[in-house]
């Protein structure tokens, strides 16, 4: 009895465990994280991030009065051109989910770093080495492994699916490329285009998620539980904004990419461990080598940026010396 009793214990605390991790989970749902089910799919996730943005302008603009770091003048012709990219980038991806199946909207995903290395090597005149192209490789070999299931393609969604990675991929570099041009910190790039990106998905949440719910979102009737979810990503939300504009700022488009995928195969890990998810030998596999493959890029653009500080500093040298 004093077993069975005590088997009785450990399954509901194991039941309470899981359902605590799987309320988490749907709050990583609502963020970023696609999924197969239906009813998350039809959510209304354009109007959602509108929220994010809204609320991250609001935030930042009065952390700037409050003394917390300088607002700069930034050109507003500049600023409406960025914030309009973004917006589409986010508007297209939720289009891209809605109109092709699950799977080809992973590959899509993964498509974004070779179009961002591509693009970056022809107009930006970056360079990447060997070592960090075959990493890559690697990497996102494993995520496909991974996250990749049933690819379904049909001419919408296909087209779709190429403006959001081309409108993403370009986002992104700008994104580091514009704080360096307009010697603007993360921060202070993320306030001036934030009320921009906020206005433009609010224009186009309503027609974007019209498409993908078949109705009027604002019409819908939201639970508190769901509105309750909402607002805990808007608070998450803000933090996911300030952390993409400083990676990218710091380090690259291409860097931002590989801790997605990294964020994913945590989100797996999750699933697997403490939500019960069914393990399978492919997916695990493929962590594994996804895993691998950001061990293998972290290692090769730390040495490829030891080797640029190095030969600048031996050019500044030489040129002193002159």
């Amino acid at each position: 009895m004093r077993d069975a009793g005590a088997r009785g214990d450990a399954t509901r605390r194991d039941a309470t465990r899981r359902a605590s991790a799987r309320k988490i989970f749907r709050v990583w749902e609502w963020i970023d994280v696609p999924t197969t089910d239906d009813d998350v799919r039809r959510r209304a996730v354009t109007l959602l991030t509108a929220m994010h943005m809204v609320l991250t302008a609001t935030v930042l603009r009065a952390a700037a009065r409050m003394g917390y770091f300088e607002r700069k003048s930034v050109g507003r012709g500049e600023m409406v051109k960025f914030g309009a990219l973004n917006s589409a980038s986010v508007a297209l991806l939720n289009l891209s989910l809605g109109f092709n199946s699950v799977g080809f909207y992973q590959m899509s995903k993964l498509s974004i770093i070779p179009v961002t290395v591509g693009l970056q090597m022809t107009y930006f005149d970056k360079k990447f080495s060997a070592r960090v192209k075959l990493s890559l490789a690697v990497l996102l070999v494993g995520v496909g492994a991974s996250t990749v299931t049933d690819v379904q393609l049909n001419a919408t969604g296909f087209v779709i699916g190429l403006l959001s990675v081309i409108t993403t991929s370009i986002g992104q570099i700008l994104t580091g490329s514009l704080q360096q041009k307009l010697g603007l910190s993360s921060t202070q790039l993320l306030c001036a285009a934030a009320p921009w990106m906020a206005l433009t998905l609010v224009i186009l949440a309503p027609p974007v998620d019209g498409a993908l719910n078949g109705g009027n979102i604002l019409e819908s009737n939201y639970s508190s539980e769901v509105m309750c979810y909402a607002l805990m990503s808007c608070f998450l939300a803000i933090l996911v904004n300030f952390a993409t504009f400083a990676v990218i700022g710091k380090c690259s488009a291409v860097t931002y990419q590989v801790i997605g995928h990294l964020k994913t195969m945590l989100v797996l890990g999750f699933g697997f461990v403490v939500v019960g998810d069914p393990v399978v030998a492919k997916n695990i596999a493929g962590l594994l080598v996804a895993l691998f493959g950001m061990i293998l890029y972290a290692r090769a653009e730390m040495r490829d940026r030891a080797l640029t500080t190095a030969s600048k500093s031996t050019a500044d040298t030489e040129s002193s010396a002159r």
